[in-house]
């Protein structure tokens, strides 16, 4: 009886389609989409635990002993939270100016200047070795563990297991994984104390396995590498990361400026640069109104929160800071908190702190809807990067509005709407 209704029910359904909008063609005709259900928590549970086995030949291949791999791997679990972090990180889930105002709090700014006047010894050491700015250092550590207060409580092989299993970022988890395993290999560290952020980032300085062993140092001479527990460590070996990474020795990494009216703003954007004296042209000044200083580098228009918010022009010091964590308002705050350690003054321009960043499935519709108007966005992922950045500016210059390709909910409101139009 309840399939004879059921079947009643679809008929009539599809008869008031056709009515409404004619029969479909036979060509292209579909049939209902039928919901499937996700797996359920023991369903993930039993896949991560053949996950973690189909692994050991990878490991192995690698390297890694069995005793390594079953002391390191043997007992971990998935862990639901990791996931659920993994989509939605506070540099792109929080709004820019929120972020800020923890990343450079009065208190973080106090306890980092007391730091400079504590370490200066070894600050100085450092700085000569690598020529990193004592200031840079400080707010890399006050940004990635509140100097030292919050470095993450995790069990690193769970979370970079959880991260490897599935979910965006399985090719970052998986080297990472493996180099977690050769650390604890090649170091002798117990499994337990090799504690971490969700994301398996670890230490006073949140390195990820692969560029400690590309990159730590020992920076208090004692023979080993402790960036858990030896602040020199960890400070020198972040000091070589953003030495090789191509920090300019006396170089700026930025500064706030003034925009003209009539900026292009498709122009904006870390991937474009120009010489200095060629944004001058354009009519960009400082954040006070005077001249760009003269500067031979090559620069960016930098737009945190999109036209109605601050704006900065960067050169590539502030590029060098994104090769230590690849998020933009992450290398902004660590130099904005340099410059407020230097006794700088604050962000001058407002930030629209009406708008609301969009969350996952806003960002999912967003670049679907882009798809769908014939846009270039790369790879659906609710992660708004270059291409799916690219692909907003341009639909804003083909209906002249301000091309920063700053997504907000009005510009998805209207970007699905005209998408849902064209495919009517």
């Amino acid at each position: 009886m309840r399939l004879i209704i059921l079947t009643l029910a679809y008929i009539l359904s599809m008869l008031l389609m056709v009515a409404a909008y004619g029969a479909p063609d036979a060509a292209t005709a579909a049939p209902p989409a039928i919901p499937v259900p996700a797996p359920s928590p023991a369903a993930e549970d039993q896949a991560f635990a053949q996950f973690v086995q189909d692994f050991w030949p990878t490991a192995r291949a690698a390297g890694i002993t069995a005793t390594t791999y079953d002391a390191a791997m043997g007992t971990i679990s998935r862990n639901q939270h990791i996931s659920d972090l993994n989509l939605n990180q506070p540099e792109f889930a929080k709004p820019v100016w929120d972020y800020l105002d923890t990343a450079v709090s009065a208190q973080r700014i106090a306890d980092g200047k007391a730091l400079l006047v504590g370490d200066a010894d070894m600050l100085a050491k450092i700085e000569a070795k690598y020529g990193v700015p004592r200031e840079i250092l400080i707010s890399i550590w006050g940004n990635e563990s509140d100097y030292g207060r919050s470095m993450g409580n995790y069990n690193m092989f769970q979370a970079l297991a959880t991260l490897a299993y599935g979910g965006p970022r399985t090719d970052y988890a998986r080297p990472q994984l493996i180099a977690a395993l050769k650390m604890m290999q090649q170091n002798h560290y117990a499994a337990s104390d090799m504690t971490s952020s969700w994301a398996g980032a670890f230490g006073q300085t949140q390195f990820v396995p692969t560029t400690f062993l590309n990159q730590a140092v020992d920076g208090d001479g004692d023979g080993k590498i402790d960036l858990w527990n030896s602040i020199p460590d960890a400070l020198a070996s972040t000091a070589n990361v953003i030495s090789k990474a191509g920090w300019a020795i006396g170089k700026p990494w930025g500064y706030e400026i003034a925009l003209p009216a009539g900026f292009a703003y498709d122009s904006s954007g870390l991937d474009v640069t120009y010489p200095v004296a060629a944004w001058s042209a354009r009519g960009v000044k400082t954040v006070a109104g005077a001249p760009l200083p003269a500067n031979g580098e090559e620069a960016s228009v930098y737009l945190p929160a999109g036209a109605r918010g601050p704006a900065f022009l960067v050169f590539p010091n502030f590029k060098a800071i994104l090769k230590y964590n690849n998020a933009a308002s992450y290398a902004l705050a660590v130099c904005l908190l340099a410059d407020q350690l230097k006794g700088a003054p604050s962000v001058a321009g407002a930030w629209p702190r009406d708008e609301q960043p969009l969350n996952l499935d806003e960002r999912l519709a967003l670049q679907s809807a882009l798809v769908k108007l014939g846009f270039d966005i790369g790879k659906i992922d609710g992660l708004l990067g270059n291409k799916s950045r690219a692909a907003l500016r341009n639909w804003q210059k083909t209906h002249d509005l301000p091309a920063d390709g700053y997504p907000t909910e009005d510009l998805l409101s209207r970007i699905a709407l005209e998408a849902q139009q064209k495919k009517q």
